[in-house]
């Protein structure tokens, strides 16, 4: 049906699926926008083809410069990895009307599974358990107070064409409605073209458990277990583990039915992931399915010896699953992290940066994917994933070892990243314990520790003289152990001065004067305030979208809004000045 495959993505996932292609004897076409021009995904295929600026609507979301990219290599099926347009039904389409297999589940399942509101409706009637909630769009305030008044607060807003914890609001009490339903409609709409939002009830301190499944043209749909990804921060995961630490023989085969009906349901095909909540109770509730391969796959090969990809190409040639589910065997414990440029101190910001010196973990048990090197550029345009770190163990606690030797065996200079926030994280003792974690992530505990734990690498000559402010890192010698230093060097006044600047942006957007600066390099979404307004301490004074990631600026003291600079859809520079705030004393 096809030799050469086309793969509509970048970074490790391209890399994956080239892998995958590779084993197969299949040839691999890679597809980059001029900021990826030098990017690894772009070596490791056999062909490579530039497809626009750096603008991900120019280039990785442009669908007719992809189809175009795959007429000209000659590429017989595309793979949409994940993120971008793998759960794109219109894509999915567009690929097949062109004569190319899609390498995927098909549009009519996409199209289903991504429509949240018509998915619950499906599951519902195919005796599958849904969240209380509705199952129809949500239109107004006054619909989502009489919900809170019917099913309780607290309430979850839901994008209703959303996914990977995008357009998510929570509403506590009556007056945090019409704040959550604008703000998740915007990233409905901004992120999805949809502005539909749907409510659950919010269920308190529960796991997040997911199910792999399989299915095959042939009429098999197996499932293969299920991932723990109940450690996230702003819906976004951090860790997964497989099995989950709170799921026994008898609950995994209950769960992992559900999933096999969920994909039966749908007329599924291909790899996917039925998510869920599981109560303290044991209550397992349906969530979504992610009709694409997820950034956490990963555990469940380790475990199982399945390679999903390689059975994703499989699938798409028309073949029969290369396992059945009484096959289908867990052996050890296998954990994720999730090795992000972001700055943990400063509230997760993200931190693009050039990286100047890069090493991965080895050994055994010990897998990196990864799509950069000493010399990349991790971009404020993209996601701020850098790598993903697994690791597998005859168990979990041989797991949480493994993982904590391969993190501080990893090198990663240039960006802030969450080396140091996962280090803090698995050695804590809720998650020794293998409890849910509720609000320690963003605790101010874990970021103290966090930060205790951030790596010191010696940094070599040449990434010494990358013309950045950093302290030198050297390596002595005490009694014959050796340690690395920071030297400090004195900074000059002006970058003294540009330090704090950046410190108070962190903190809270403050600048001297009474100026609101922006904490990031962004792209203004919204603006909640206007010259002339009175605000109190604390008040959203716009939202910046960076690196897929919104991000309110907000006042540091009450006084009246002056000098506002931004608008919608403005580009802004790190520390730049939003507005002041006026205290008119």
């Amino acid at each position: 049906m096809f030799d050469k495959v086309l793969v509509a993505n970048r970074g490790e996932i391209a890399i994956r699926v080239f892998r995958a292609l590779r084993e197969l004897g299949l040839g691999s076409v890679a597809v980059y926008s001029e900021a990826d021009a030098g990017a690894l995904h772009t070596a490791y295929a056999d062909e490579a083809f530039l497809i626009g600026p750096t603008a991900p609507a120019e280039s990785y979301l442009a669908v007719d410069r992809l189809l175009d990219a795959a007429a000209r290599s000659g590429a017989g099926a595309v793979h949409p990895g994940y993120g971008f347009l793998a759960e794109n039904a219109g894509f999915a389409r567009a690929v097949e009307e062109a004569g190319l297999v899609w390498i995927g589940p098909p549009p009519a399942a996409i199209e289903l599974m991504g429509n949240k509101t018509a998915a619950r409706t499906a599951m519902q009637a195919a005796g599958v358990p849904i969240i209380p909630g509705t199952t129809d769009p949500v239109r107004s305030v006054d619909e989502l107070h009489a919900l809170g008044e019917e099913i309780g607060y607290p309430l979850l807003i839901k994008a209703a064409a959303g996914g990977g914890g995008k357009g998510m609001e929570v509403v506590e009490r009556p007056a945090d409605a019409r704040r959550a339903f604008e703000t998740a409609q915007r990233q409905g709409q901004s992120y999805f073209a949809n502005p539909d939002v749907y409510v659950e009830k919010l269920i308190l301190d529960p796991r997040h458990v997911e199910v792999q499944v399989l299915a095959d043209a042939h009429g098999n749909v197996i499932h293969l277990g299920e991932r723990d990804c109940t450690i996230q921060r702003r819906h976004q995961k951090l860790v997964e583990e497989t099995p989950s630490p709170a799921v026994d023989e008898t609950l995994r085969a209950r769960i992992g039915q559900i999933g096999v009906d969920a994909a039966r349901a749908c007329g599924y095909r291909s790899a996917g992931t039925i998510e869920g909540l599981l109560t303290a109770d044991g209550d397992y509730f349906f969530m979504e399915m992610n009709t694409r391969i997820q950034v956490e796959h990963t555990v469940t090969e380790e475990v199982t010896g399945v390679d999903l990809v390689r059975e994703q190409v499989r699938i798409a040639l028309g073949e029969p699953l290369s396992i059945t589910q009484d096959a289908v065997l867990l052996r050890g414990h296998a954990i994720e992290c999730r090795i992000n440029a972001e700055d943990v101190a400063a509230g997760f910001l993200p931190a693009p940066a050039p990286v100047t010196a890069y090493r991965e973990p080895s050994g055994p048990g010990v897998r990196v994917d990864s799509g950069v090197a000493a010399g990349y550029e991790v971009s404020g345009a993209y996601d701020p994933m850098i790598a993903k770190l697994i690791v597998r163990g005859v168990d979990r606690e041989h797991a949480r070892m493994r993982m904590l030797r391969a993190l501080d065996e990893f090198v990663i200079d240039g960006p802030k990243t969450l080396i140091g926030f996962h280090k803090a994280l698995l050695s804590h003792e809720c998650f020794v314990r293998g409890e849910t974690c509720n609000g320690l992530v963003e605790s101010e505990e874990l970021a103290a520790r966090a930060a205790e734990l951030e790596p010191v690498h010696v940094r070599d000559e040449l990434s010494q003289a990358n013309g950045r402010v950093a302290p030198r890192a050297r390596v002595v010698e005490v009694e014959g152990k050796r340690f690395a230093v920071r030297v400090l060097e004195p900074e000059q006044p002006w970058q003294e001065l540009a330090r704090r600047r950046a410190e108070r942006a962190r903190a809270g957007g403050a600048g001297a004067g009474g100026a609101v600066l922006s904490p990031m390099q962004g792209t203004v979404l919204s603006v909640a305030v206007a010259d002339g307004d009175v605000v109190e301490p604390g008040a959203v004074v716009c939202v910046v979208e960076a690196m897929k990631m919104e991000n309110e600026v907000r006042t540091h003291s009450a006084g009246t809004v002056a000098g506002l600079a931004v608008a919608v859809g403005q580009a802004v520079a790190s520390g730049q000045v939003i507005c002041r705030v006026e205290s008119g004393d």
